[in-house]
């Protein structure tokens, strides 16, 4: 069977990533959770001290360090899904919080992080047979992926799937404050001069604000057969 690229794009907290690892497991694929790639890049900005008290950004000086930055990905065998990894170090909580989801779009925004970012993923995802999600992966990363996915939901769904996901995880989470970074993040998103939020002309467009993961994963499944088979 020959292995091609599946990119899966949408709005924050719309199930990407689950979809994304779950197919990947499935059909024995790598897969790359490229927005946890800017989130570790966030967090090492928060952690350095780039970030001011009014939330600006020391652009210059992590323009400096971005070479210093090294993400990978470490399956854990406890979840069977990759961690992530920032300088060494497994960070997948971290990079989760409220504190640097509310910074993660400004610092994607920048077109150096990005260049960086969009470089490293396509290397990751040369030999094909991988699975990656995130903004601009069927539009700039990889434009000629034989599978691409553009997945939506309302914001409130969105929100409510983000709240209970922290919830879950034991973590401080406020129903409106987390809709309102849902919606702030969406503009910026889609607003941003470089490699804008945006549906790929291909793309196959999947509003799953009422599906199940199960209905999901059959309704992928069937994407995936006739693209590899087409």
């Amino acid at each position: 069977m020959k292995k091609i690229t599946i990119a899966i794009d949408g709005f924050s907290s719309c199930g990407k990533s689950t979809m994304a690892k779950d197919l990947a497991r499935e059909v024995g694929y790598i897969y790359v959770d490229t927005g946890a790639m800017y989130r570790s890049v966030t967090l090492y900005a928060l952690r350095n001290g780039f970030f001011g008290d009014d939330n600006t950004i020391d652009t210059e000086g992590l323009e400096k360090e971005m070479d210093k930055i090294d993400i990978s990905f470490k399956l854990n065998p406890e979840t069977g899904k990759p961690d992530t990894y920032l300088n060494g170090e497994c960070v997948e909580q971290e990079i989760r919080s409220m504190e640097v989801s509310s910074r993660v779009s400004p610092i994607a925004t920048l077109p150096f992080v990005r260049s960086a970012l969009v470089a490293q993923q396509q290397r990751m995802g040369q030999d094909k047979g991988i699975v990656m999600d995130g903004r601009d992966i069927g539009t700039t990363v990889f434009p000629d992926a034989e599978l691409k996915i553009y997945v939506t939901a309302s914001a409130e769904v969105r929100a409510q799937r983000r709240y209970d996901e922290l919830q879950a995880k034991g973590m401080p989470a406020d129903f409106d404050d987390i809709l309102k970074n849902v919606k702030e993040r969406d503009y910026i998103d889609s607003h941003r001069e470089v490699s804008p939020l945006r549906k790929a002309d291909d793309a196959i467009e999947l509003d799953n604000s009422n599906m199940t993961i199960a209905e999901q994963k059959q309704w992928l499944m069937e994407q995936f057969n006739r693209a590899v088979n087409g």
